[in-house]
């Protein structure tokens, strides 16, 4: 009779918990609640903060703050694809003077392996068509804020094999898709609480990218959060109050033509501005090179690898047999330190402000697994030489003046780079002269402003100024009229 109780129980106990349904706080529990078989493609709009990633003020300051009147987001997981449409403008911080916010409305997308935004060519008339921007850089983020999502997240954790382990009530789920990993913590109502991964950047390498959901609610019969903060680098990128929510919508993203264009090879032209001082053009951001009795200076290493190393190579035909001895950069704004790892893998000495050797340091640091970049693989140990208002580099014959640009809101530890000979200003950020057919500002940029103030405070006698953006030199009479009020009336 005990005998055959105990298979019976057994029996019976297996019933109750299949009746049950699963663990709570599982993957599959979370699959359950969510619905993500059900849901193939989403929509979610709201408002709140977006910050401007690898744009911090100071080099210990996070991102700069955007607020936030618009935000939707349409995905289809199929494809998969996503449009991002925001409205923003910048929020001005106590005490830190910025040129006056203008709306900005990004368009992006990314469908399969090809990103593009939608935006008027540049300097064109305000009501020119918005036409396709390719952007190749972009389609790892944005195929990674998919499955990020919460319901993206499952739908890739089914599709990776993942694994899956207790965590707080809940279980904490790991998987891999392409070079990215992915850990989500589902908490024991069954929801996406987190989901961590890291992206690759130039400067910060393997960039963790943390995402928090909370406060889910029922939109019209899908559960989703009704908060979402992201962080990525250390800092808050995205805080989102949501507002409104569509499961299933038709979302039909395919990418034009002009989106898949190859993208153009990375080109540095040579302008000469006086001998041995050239002027490395080429696309958004641009570099100086100088040439000194046994080595060279160069000044910017921006963007990234691609663009540095078509740089070196261009600096190395125009003055050969020579070294890359220093590297002076301007600051740490991503765009404009980028390819500085890869001039210290060239051997050169990085000059520049006390504020941002330690920032460098610590990001140079961390892994770069998922992109690893000639400084990876050859592990080579920054040096560097750091100034706080003033630095001089010399070969007896020729000077370089390095000075901080004091009291500017764009960066607290900001240089500018001067030769009393040549009597050339080397800058970047401060003044960027306007395209030939762009129309006259109708206020004065206060970075441009601060630059003026610093020339006169300095006592520089500036004949050229070889901006690092913008489509060529200038001078100190462009600049005055840059800086001129204009009478609009």
């Amino acid at each position: 009779m005990r005998t055959l109780m105990i298979p019976s129980l057994v029996v019976a106990i297996a019933v109750a918990s299949t009746a049950c349904g699963p663990q709570a706080g599982s993957l599959q529990a979370a699959n359950d609640t969510l619905g993500a078989a059900q849901v193939n493609a989403i929509e979610f709009s709201g408002t709140g903060r977006w910050y401007q990633f690898g744009q911090a003020p100071a080099p210990n300051l996070p991102w700069p703050q955007f607020d936030v009147s618009s935000y939707t987001a349409t995905i289809n997981y199929a494809a998969p694809a996503a449009r991002v449409q925001m409205a923003r403008k910048q929020t001005i911080e106590p005490g830190r003077v910025r040129p006056a916010p203008v709306e900005q409305k990004p368009d992006q997308y990314v469908s399969g392996t090809t990103a593009w935004n939608l935006a008027a060519p540049a300097g064109a008339a305000h009501n020119t068509a918005p036409v396709a921007q390719p952007q190749p850089a972009a389609v790892e983020e944005r195929v990674m804020e998919i499955w990020a999502t919460p319901h993206g997240f499952l739908k890739a954790a089914a599709a990776n094999n993942a694994t899956s382990s207790p965590s707080e009530g809940g279980s904490e789920v790991t998987f891999s898709s392409g070079k990215n990993k992915y850990v989500g913590i589902i908490n024991a109502q069954n929801e996406v609480a987190r989901v961590q991964t890291w992206i690759d950047n130039p400067v910060l390498g393997d960039t963790e990218v943390v995402f928090t959901y909370s406060d889910y609610k029922d939109f019209g019969g899908v559960r989703f959060p009704s908060r979402i903060q992201r962080v990525q680098g250390g800092h808050p990128v995205l805080e989102l109050t949501v507002s409104a929510v569509t499961a299933n919508p038709t979302v039909n993203i395919t990418a034009p033509a002009e989106a898949n264009a190859a993208p153009a090879p990375v080109a540095v032209t040579v302008e000469k501005l006086a001998n041995g001082v050239y002027y490395l053009k080429g696309g958004t951001h641009h570099s100086v090179a100088i040439d000194q009795k046994d080595h060279i200076v160069v000044v910017e290493g921006p963007q990234n690898e691609a663009r540095s190393s078509a740089v070196i190579a261009k600096v190395k035909e125009t003055i050969p047999n020579k070294p890359i001895k220093y590297l002076v950069n301007t600051h740490v704004h991503f765009d404009h330190s980028g390819g500085v790892r890869t001039f210290v893998d060239e051997g050169a000495t990085i000059v520049t402000h006390q504020d941002n050797k330690p920032y460098y340091q610590k990001a140079w640091d961390a892994p770069h697994t998922i992109n690893p970049d000639k400084l990876a693989q050859s592990k080579k140990t920054a040096t560097f030489e750091t100034f706080g208002d003033k630095h001089v580099l010399t070969d007896g014959s020729r000077t370089i003046e390095i000075y901080k640009i004091a009291g500017g809101g764009h960066n607290d530890a900001f240089a500018m780079v001067y030769l009393p000979k040549e009597k050339i200003l080397v800058e970047g950020d401060a003044y960027t002269p306007p395209a030939a057919n762009a129309p006259p500002p109708t206020a004065a940029n206060p970075f441009a402003v601060n630059l003026d103030e610093n020339i006169s405070r300095l006592k520089l006698d500036v004949k050229q100024i070889a901006p690092l953006h913008g489509p060529g030199v200038a001078t100190m009479a462009d600049l005055k009229a840059f800086i001129t009020p204009r009478n609009t009336n």
